[in-house]
Order: structure tokens, then C-alpha cells, then sequence
């Protein structure tokens, strides 16, 4: 008896085709018949600001050849939905993503269809590296940063108010982290022009002042925060403590302890958020003054204080006051949708908070127990070699 095989639907842009897309979409295909369905040339330079290096005849060419995959086509929509209208047209069983290509608009539409939702790991074939057409545009290994606690702290027009800290922790690029997505990734562009390939050898702290000097060449009207540069360049954890209105810290203090970094590694979570919207000014409504610069620095202490002391408990807690001191000053930071997503699953971890000061990107939890389609990363340490 032949059993009517069910039918799996994915979208991506599919550039570079490589192995990593190869094993994605091999493993998809196990779910049943699978039908991809790629953004248009347009749709990518909407999202990430740059057109695909592979047009979509060609790309969709490509897929179509590949034997696991039963039909491709060509996104007609525009946007991170951009696949509304083939959705229905094809009417799939299962929605498959990877896990960086998860978003809680994507969920949320399967659940309104009543259509499986099947997020995947990015696991390579046996004996092949991992791969992302991100690291072989750039064919970088030049880290990203996430700021733990204290963001925009660093910044005169609030650090002026009260001296404070900034957390820091270097990021190795694991996987194809979301364009804008609060983790310092135009800081990251300046240093791939800079650097290239790989951050040179050298005193980290002066190749920090050398990145952000390039990133604000004189007459910068909106300065980049020195936390970006730092947080890029200088490996493991690092607290940055600045005062009286200047840009750059008045002390580092560096952590590369092994115990320490995988026990943070072991207790964040990522959760990927949809793109912020193109009109969106996190520095609309601010209400920066010493009260809420205090709160900042205050929380930020003891969230330090917390992970010297491998405490998940008060490292939550505090993780958690950064973020609402953060967005006492800059209310625009949590728009409503991100606010919807917070709701459901902020009961899962013992703090969460935004990827960056600017928000968007990312949210990230402390947990700790596995937290469902959450990415781990991988904090960069002395070399990337």
C-alpha cells in the first residue's frame, strides 16, 4: 500500500549554496516531500542591505537539481513572511528552520494554521566543517560581542549622569547571527575592512582604540559606544567601567577564568526576534538622569558580582534588573511584539534581556535548564587560530 508522504516546507535565501544548506535540506527531506521556497534577489537586499551574491534564477536552478528536494520557487512576497503565498499554495504539513532561521513570527503563523513547527540544530555531515554563507562571504573568524549588563553606560550622554560598568563577552561566529541584531555587528563590518580575515596580533586594548577611532573618524555626528570595539576585540569576559562623560573606560577588567566562560556559556540562551521595523529610533522618549544611570550601574555591579560567583540564581535576578534599568531610560528598546514574545516565555529562565542596548536581534535568557530552540554560544577565547 503506497502512504500519501506528507509535505515539508522551508524558506530561505540559499546563497552560496554549501554544505550546511546540503544538510539542512537533507535532513527536511526526511520529514517528507520537500518543497523550498527562496527569497527573491530584492527581498535579501530588503533584510540584510545587500543583494545575494547568487541571483534567484540560479539559485533556485541549484535547488531544484538537488534529489532530496521536490519543488522550488521563488518567494513572491517581501519581507521576513515573504513566503505567505506560496505557503498556501502548497499548504505544507511541516514548517522546518533551522536555528537561526527561528522567529516567533514563523511559530506563530504555523500555530495559526495548525501546521507542525520543527526547528533544527545546525549539526554538520560527519567530517565536514560547519558552515554559513556569512563566513564564506567574509571568510572571517572576526568574533561579535553581546553586552551582558550596563549597555549605553558607555555612552557620555549617560555615564555623565553616574559612573558604571559595562559587561562584555566576545563571541565566536557559530552560526549566521541575525543582521542587526544588538551584537555589535557593524563594529564587526568596520573590523573585517580593517582587519580582514582575523583580529591581528597585538595589545588587544590598543586594537580596540584602533577600531573604534575607525568606526568614529572625527566629525562621527552619532558616536558608536567603546564597548562595541572592546567587547569585539578582547577575548573572554570584560567589565568596562566608565565615568564622567567620556568614551572610553577608565579600567578593564579582564576574566578568561575556564571555569568561569563555560559556566556562562552553559547558562545563556538565545532566542531569535523578528527584525526591528526600518523606522525604529531607540533614541526617541529617552529619560536618562542619575536615578535611572544609578539603577543601571547598581545592577550591573551585582550582575558581575553573580557570575565571579558562578551564582545562576542572583546572575538572573540581576541579569534581569539591567535590562529593565536599560529600558527605564530608552523606552523604544522593547517595542510591543517583542514585549508579546517576553510573555511567553519569560517564565521559562531566571532573567532575560535584550541582545544589545539598541535592541532587536536577540533575546537572551539565563537559565539554568535547557530552554527549547535556544542557541548556546561560544565564547571566544585568547585565539581564534
Amino acid at each position: 500500500m503506497n502512504l500519501v508522504q506528507k509535505k515539508v516546507f522551508v524558506s530561505g535565501c540559499f546563497d552560496l549554496l554549501h554544505s550546511g544548506h546540503i544538510a539542512f535540506l537533507e535532513t527536511a527531506a526526511s520529514y517528507g516531500d520537500l518543497y523550498v521556497c527562496i527569497g527573491s534577489d530584492k527581498t535579501v537586499y530588503d533584510l540584510k542591505g545587500r543583494y545575494p551574491i547568487i541571483t534567484q534564477q540560479e539559485r533556485q536552478y541549484m535547488i531544484q537539481a538537488l534529489r532530496c528536494v521536490h519543488t522550488c520557487k521563488i518567494n513572491k512576497g517581501s519581507g521576513i513572511l515573504d513566503f505567505e503565498s506560496e505557503l498556501n499554495e502548497i499548504n505544507p504539513d511541516i514548517f522546518i528552520v533551522n536555528e537561526d532561521g527561528n522567529t516567533p513570527s514563523k511559530a506563530k503563523l504555523c500555530s495559526d494554521k495548525n501546521m507542525e513547527y520543527i526547528v533544527l540544530e545546525r549539526i554538520p555531515t560527519a567530517g565536514l566543517p560547519t558552515r554559513s554563507t556569512t563566513s564564506l562571504r567574509t571568510n572571517s573568524i572576526i568574533p561579535f560581542r553581546i553586552d551582558l549588563a550596563g549597555g549605553w553606560l558607555d555612552q557620555p550622554f549617560v555615564n555623565e549622569h553616574h559612573a558604571g560598568a559595562v559587561i562584555t563577552i566576545s563571541i565566536e561566529p557559530t552560526i549566521e547571527f541575525n543582521h542587526r541584531s544588538g551584537m555589535s555587528s557593524s563594529t564587526r563590518n568596520k573590523a573585517i575592512e580593517l582587519w580582514k580575515s582575523k583580529i591581528p596580533d597585538g595589545d588587544p586594548e590598543l586594537l580596540s582604540k584602533v577600531l573604534f577611532s575607525y568606526e568614529n573618524p572625527p566629525g562621527t555626528k552619532e558616536v558608536a559606544g567603546s564597548q562595541d570595539a572592546i567587547g569585539i576585540v578582547m577575548p573572554g569576559l570584560n567589565k568596562l567601567d566608565y565615568s564622567g562623560g567620556n568614551y572610553w573606560p577608565d579600567k578593564i577588567n579582564k576574566i578568561e577564568d575556564e571555569l568561569i566562560l563555560s559556566w556562562l556559556e552553559s547558562s545563556l540562551y538565545l532566542i531569535p526576534l523578528d527584525p526591528r521595523q526600518s523606522n525604529y529610533n531607540v533614541l526617541e522618549n529617552t529619560n536618562i538622569d542619575l536615578a535611572g544611570a544609578k539603577a543601571l550601574a547598581n545592577a550591573t555591579e551585582q550582575c558581575w558580582n553573580a557570575i565571579l560567583a558562578k551564582d545562576i540564581q542572583l546572575f538572573g535576578k540581576y541579569f534581569l534588573a539591567s535590562f529593565h534599568a536599560q529600558i527605564a531610560m530608552f523606552p523604544n528598546m522593547l517595542d510591543s511584539a517583542t514585549a508579546k514574545v517576553i510573555d511567553s516565555i519569560q517564565q521559562k529562565g531566571l532573567g532575560y534581556k535584550l541582545s544589545g542596548a539598541g535592541g532587536g536581534g536577540y533575546l537572551i535568557i539565563v537559565s539554568d535548564q535547557p530552554i527549547e530552540n535556544g542557541i548556546q554560544i561560544k565564547i571566544r577565547r585568547r585565539s581564534l587560530d
